[in-house]
C-alpha cells in the first residue's frame, strides 16, 4: 500500500514540475528514482490516454416525467431521445436527495446525504426557525473539503477534469449562488472551473425590463455561454483522457422563456383547459431549451472525435417542482421523499459498450456514479463511501445486477415560508407546493418505505405494483413481522444521521 502511495506522490510531483528536471520539486530526488519516475509517468500517461473520457450532464429540477423519452406528451426532446436511442434508458433511476445542495453532495462524494450530514440546501443562516413539534438539524455550510470528490478520484489516475454551471456546495458569495473562493469547484478537484449562468433566466431575472419575449428568429434558440464555455474545453487537445462535468441550471425557476416562437409551439401542444397552460408553455420551452443544449454538448463532443471513447451520462439532481408539470403518475415532488421527489431520468452512452435503444428497470441512485466512475477510470473509490458501482448494470441493462438498498434523509419541513397555509396532504399533480415534514426513506427491492419523525409513523408501498405510492401496506397481515417495518430507523443509526429533535418551544403557548 505504501508503494503504491510513493508511486502517486511522485506522479504527482512531477506532473505539477511538468517533467522539468530543473523544476524546484525535483531535488531531493535521487537520479534513479527520477528516472524510475518518469517511466512510471510515461506508462501511467500511455495507460491513461486508453481510458475513456466521462461526461456528466447534470439537470436542475428535471422530472422523472418531463422528457418525451420518458413519456411526456407535450414536450419535445429530440437530442435526449436521441440520446436514449443511442445508449440505454433507465426507469427505476434515483437522486440521492429531493433538494439541490444534498442530492449534488452526494453525487460527487459516493456518500448517502445521511452520512454526509449534508440533507438541504446550503444557506447562509444557520438554522430553521419554523413553530414546529421538532427542531430541524443546522444547515451544513457546504460540502467540506475532506470529503473526497469525483474529480479527485479521476485525478489521482490520470484524468484532466472540468466544471461549467451549478455548484450550490458552498454559501452564496457575494451573489446568489457565487463560488466560494475556499469552497468551490477548483477546491474540489476540478482543474478547470468558470461561473456561467448563460441564457438561464437567473441571467436577467434581477432586471424587471428584461423579462419579455426577445427577437428571437423561429426555430433558433438564443446563445447560451455556459454551453458554449463547456464547448470550448471539448475543443481543446487533451493528452489526458478527461472528466467533465456540465450542470445546468435549467429547468429550475424562475420559470420563463424569451423565445415567444418556442412558447407558442410548447402552447399549442397543451390542453385548453389544463389549469396551468400558460406557466406550463413557458415551463416546456425550458425543457426543451434544455434539450436543445444538450444537443449542442453532445454534437460537439461527436466534432471533436470524442464520441467513440466517451461514456455519457445524464440525470437530474431531484424531481420536478409541483408548480409546473406535476411529476404524475408519480406522488410527491422535489421537497418530498414519495416518487416525484427522488425518482428522475437517467440515461447512459458508451458506444461499443452499453446497449443501444434499450430500457432498463435495475434500479440505480446517484451516490452510486462515484464508485462506477472510478471502475471506468480503472482506478479505486476511496474508502468509506455508500454507493457501489452500477458498471455491470450499464454494460449489461438485461441483466440480473443485485443493486442495494437505497436511503434518503430530509430532517427539515418545507416549504420555509407560508408553511402553515400550505396544503397538508401530498398528492400527485397537486400544481401547488404541499406541506413536507422531517422524513425518512428507504427502497429495498420493490418496496418503498417512508418514515415520519414527528408521530413515528410509517409507510410501505410495492413500487412493482403501486407506482403512484396509493396503497399503503403497513398493515398488511403478510408484512406485520416483516423488517420493512423497522429498516429506517436502524439504517439511520447505522449511517449516525443527524435527526431532528423534540422542540422545546413546541407546543406554542
Amino acid at each position: 500500500m505504501k508503494r503504491k502511495k510513493d508511486r502517486g506522490n511522485i506522479l504527482r510531483r512531477l506532473r505539477t514540475a511538468g517533467c522539468d528536471s530543473e523544476a524546484p520539486l525535483l531535488p531531493s530526488m535521487s537520479l534513479g528514482v527520477f528516472a524510475f519516475a518518469v517511466l512510471l509517468l510515461a506508462a501511467s500517461s500511455t495507460q491513461a490516454a486508453q481510458r475513456p473520457n466521462i461526461l456528466f450532464i447534470l439537470a436542475d429540477d428535471l422530472g422523472w416525467s418531463d422528457l418525451e423519452c420518458y413519456g411526456n406528451p407535450w414536450f419535445k426532446t429530440p437530442h435526449l431521445n436521441k440520446l436514449a436511442s443511442e445508449g440505454t434508458r433507465y426507469t427505476n433511476a434515483y437522486t440521492p436527495a429531493p433538494i439541490c445542495s444534498a442530492a449534488r453532495a452526494s453525487f460527487l462524494t459516493g456518500k448517502t446525504t445521511a452520512r454526509l450530514g449534508f440533507e438541504f440546501v446550503v444557506k447562509n443562516e444557520e438554522r430553521q426557525t419554523k413553530p414546529a413539534p421538532l427542531q430541524t438539524p443546522d444547515f451544513t455550510p457546504g460540502l467540506a473539503l475532506k470529503e473526497t470528490t469525483i474529480p479527485e478520484t479521476l485525478k489521482e489516475a490520470g484524468y484532466d477534469t472540468a466544471f461549467f454551471g451549478k455548484w450550490h456546495l458552498n454559501k452564496h458569495h457575494q451573489r446568489y449562488l457565487g463560488w466560494s473562493p475556499t469552497h468551490g469547484p477548483k477546491n474540489h478537484g476540478f482543474d478547470v472551473a468558470e461561473e456561467d449562468f448563460g441564457n438561464h433566466p437567473y441571467s436577467y431575472w434581477g432586471k424587471k425590463a428584461e423579462r419579455k419575449f426577445a427577437d428571437v428568429p423561429k426555430g433558433k434558440f438564443l446563445r447560451d455561454s455556459m454551453t458554449d464555455r463547456a464547448i470550448s474545453y471539448l475543443n481543446e487537445q487533451h493528452q489526458n483522457p478527461f472528466f467533465l462535468m456540465v450542470s445546468h441550471f435549467y429547468v429550475h425557476t424562475p420559470i420563463h422563456t424569451r423565445s415567444k416562437w418556442l412558447y407558442d409551439s410548447v402552447l399549442k401542444r397543451i390542453p385548453s383547459d389544463h389549469p396551468r397552460r400558460e406557466k406550463l408553455a413557458h415551463y416546456g420551452a425550458m425543457v426543451e431549451t434544455l434539450d436543445h443544449h444538450v444537443g449542442q454538448l453532445l454534437g460537439a463532443l461527436d466534432d471533436a472525435g470524442h464520441r467513440k471513447n466517451t461514456l455519457v451520462v445524464f440525470t437530474s439532481d431531484n424531481g420536478g417542482d409541483p408548480n409546473y408539470y406535476g411529476n404524475a403518475p408519480l406522488r410527491g415532488n422535489k421537497w418530498n421523499l414519495y416518487e416525484g421527489g427522488v425518482r428522475v431520468p437517467f440515461m447512459a452512452r458508451w458506444p461499443g459498450k452499453i446497449p443501444t435503444g434499450l430500457s432498463s428497470s435495475i434500479p440505480v441512485i446517484g451516490y452510486q456514479l462515484h464508485a462506477t466512475f472510478a471502475e471506468v477510470a480503472e482506478t479505486n473509490p476511496p474508502t468509506g463511501i455508500d454507493g457501489i458501482s452500477i458498471l455491470p448494470a450499464l454494460l449489461n441493462p438485461k441483466g440480473n445486477f443485485q443493486s442495494q438498498d437505497f436511503i434518503w434523509h430530509f430532517p427539515y419541513y418545507h416549504p420555509e415560508r407560508n408553511f402553515e397555509k400550505s396544503q397538508d396532504t401530498i398528492g400527485i399533480d397537486d400544481g401547488v407546493t404541499t406541506k413536507t415534514r422531517p422524513m425518512s426513506a428507504m427502497r429495498i427491492g420493490d418496496h418503498k418505505v417512508i418514515y415520519f419523525h414527528e408521530n413515528k409513523r410509517t409507510e410501505i408501498y410495492d413500487l412493482s405494483k403501486d407506482l403512484s405510492e396509493q396503497n399503503n401496506l403497513y398493515n398488511d397481515p403478510s408484512l406485520r413481522t416483516s423488517p420493512l417495518r423497522f429498516n429506517v430507523p436502524v439504517s439511520l443509526q447505522h449511517h449516525n444521521a443527524r435527526l431532528p429533535e423534540p422542540n422545546p418551544s413546541w407546543p406554542k403557548k
